[in-house]
């Protein structure tokens, strides 16, 4: 599905729907800290997590991949390329596409690389996907174990005396079950080990593979005792962020559309407490200043008594819609226009910065 005929979808289908009450699931606005201060510090690696803390958001993300001896790791892809030296170091390990897969690697190997800011190759260079942010390169960055981050966490809160939660994401399950590995139950058995166990605790359980979040509500969950907040993210189908493999081993992409369409949250609320969309999906691009264009999908959502914490929120050059003067300007049409009730943000100082005015 074409992007530009799904925002009309969502407008005409969603928009639709009854009246909504202008009150939200929930009053109190909340930060994200998307992998991090990763405005900042190289995303994921445990001292942009330590600035992230520093900056008092409500939850700091992690996004958690397999390795190959079953360890989980903190890294946005599942891959090790955009922003390690693998290619240097093991140098034989990529796989035909081209790609080095952290499920190839033990993390003994892993913690052998160095993290730097996320890059691209082209013509043959490493040119960095953030120009402004920290130089690539630079001082010696690690890939943290999921563990390892918890307990710096939960360490800081229990020092500082602040309630920071978690916000992991389970990437690409449908990859991990693909090469034997239920990379699900393997996250829910350290949420358990390190108290995160039911509705009250500070934590939220994403992922984009909708199946997938469905197998954890209505089958890992009851076996382990556990009933955690559980966020569906959304995609567009042509993004390929979820695959489904069909009995030939072929994978296709999974089929978003039906979310977008009047009746999809009501599906999705059966098994998630919040849905994480991108931007676009709750404020249409079509929007300019003083014309914003809600597409419905927040009130949708609210209807049916889920959150929603749209991604990703960033104050680099180019990075503010046309519809917005500034980030804190971008800030307040989504928290206050659109009523979402959190954002994902690389820069969580200043998303807190403009809540604690607000208040």
């Amino acid at each position: 599905m074409k992007k530009i005929w799904l925002a009309a979808a969502v407008g005409s289908t969603l928009l639709a729907s009854p009246a909504f009450a202008q009150s939200t699931p929930d009053s109190n606005k909340i930060v994200v800290a998307h992998r991090g201060a990763s405005g900042y510090l190289p995303e994921h690696t445990l001292p942009a997590k330590a600035m992230a803390y520093a900056m008092k958001p409500d939850y700091i993300e992690q996004d958690v991949v397999m390795t190959k001896d079953n360890r989980l790791v903190v890294l946005h892809d599942h891959f090790l390329d955009r922003v390690t030296n693998v290619a240097q170091i093991f140098p034989s390990r990529a796989r035909e596409d081209g790609r080095f897969y952290a499920i190839d690697f033990t993390l003994a190997e892993i913690k052998q690389l160095s993290v730097t800011e996320g890059f691209n190759i082209k013509d043959g260079k490493q040119v960095q996907g953030f120009p402004e942010r920290y130089p690539i390169w630079k001082s010696d960055f690690k890939v943290p174990t999921f563990e390892e981050e918890i307990e710096m966490i939960q360490g800081l809160n229990k020092t500082l005396g602040y309630d920071i939660g978690i916000y992991p994401e389970i990437k690409a399950p449908w990859f991990h079950r693909h090469e034997g590995k239920d990379i699900s139950t393997a996250v829910l058995k350290v949420l358990k080990e390190y108290g995160y166990t039911d509705k009250a605790s500070k934590v939220y359980l994403q992922t984009f593979d909708f199946d997938e979040l469905k197998r954890i509500h209505d089958e890992l969950m009851p076996a382990m005792d556990m009933d955690v907040k559980l966020v569906q993210l959304l995609a567009y189908t042509d993004w390929n962020e979820t695959m489904v493999y069909n009995g030939k081993g072929q994978a296709q992409p999974y089929n978003y559309d039906w979310m977008f369409v009047k009746g999809g949250m009501e599906e999705v609320a059966k098994y998630a407490d919040g849905i994480g969309p991108w931007k676009p999906m709750v404020v249409s691009d079509q929007s300019t200043k003083g014309n914003i264009k809600l597409t419905g999908l927040v009130k949708a959502a609210h209807q049916h008594g889920m959150q929603v914490h749209p991604y990703t929120f960033r104050a680099d050059t180019g990075r503010i819609p046309a519809y917005a003067n500034n980030f804190n300007d971008m800030l307040d049409i989504f928290y206050n226009t659109a009523n979402v009730d959190g954002v994902f943000t690389d820069f969580p100082d200043r998303a807190v910065n403009y809540l604690s005015v607000q208040k």
